[in-house]
């Protein structure tokens, strides 16, 4: 079993229902991520999937970036499903923007993170490949959220395990 957190992005619309009507947000967002419509053009998506607890581990040392399992606002009550609005949005793409890579990267310590069980302590394995990994869900996060603000879009945060 594994733990990921993926995005999509919504509209204001979208995510003032699925904070009235859950059940309703629930289907829809399975429904974004099903079928043959999924990627969406205009619908940006993405997320640092199994990644998020290195990221969160480096953003916290370094003193920026989101934290996934506190910010947006939780919409099923199983803490699977979070909406962020169009300004949490903007404004963390701003600061991930101004936040060069190698800024997170300066504070990646393998050894402390297999010790303190950084999701998913895969850290001593295959160090700089690890490092790599995490490059890339930065990126992948980066290009999200600066894609979702460009259209001033909200999100739709899954939390699966």
């Amino acid at each position: 079993m594994s733990v990921s957190i993926s995005f999509i992005s919504a509209t204001t619309e979208e995510l003032v229902r699925a904070e009235r009507e859950p059940s309703w947000a629930e289907e829809y967002v399975d429904q974004l991520y099903d079928g043959d419509n999924f990627p969406a053009p205009d619908r940006p998506f993405g997320g640092p999937d199994k990644a998020w607890g290195g990221l969160q581990f480096l953003f916290d040392e370094a003193g920026v970036g989101p934290e996934f399992l506190m910010d947006g606002f939780m919409i099923l009550e199983d803490g699977t499903l979070f909406g962020w609005d169009a300004e949490q949005i903007a404004s963390l793409a701003r600061q991930l923007r101004e936040t060069p890579w190698e800024r997170l990267a300066a504070h990646y310590d393998p050894e402390r993170m297999a010790k303190d069980d950084v999701y998913p302590n895969v850290w001593k394995f295959d160090p700089e490949g690890e490092l790599d990994w995490l490059e890339y869900a930065y990126e992948e996060l980066v290009e999200f959220f600066a894609a979702a603000a460009e259209r001033g879009l909200g999100a739709f945060m899954n939390f699966s395990f």
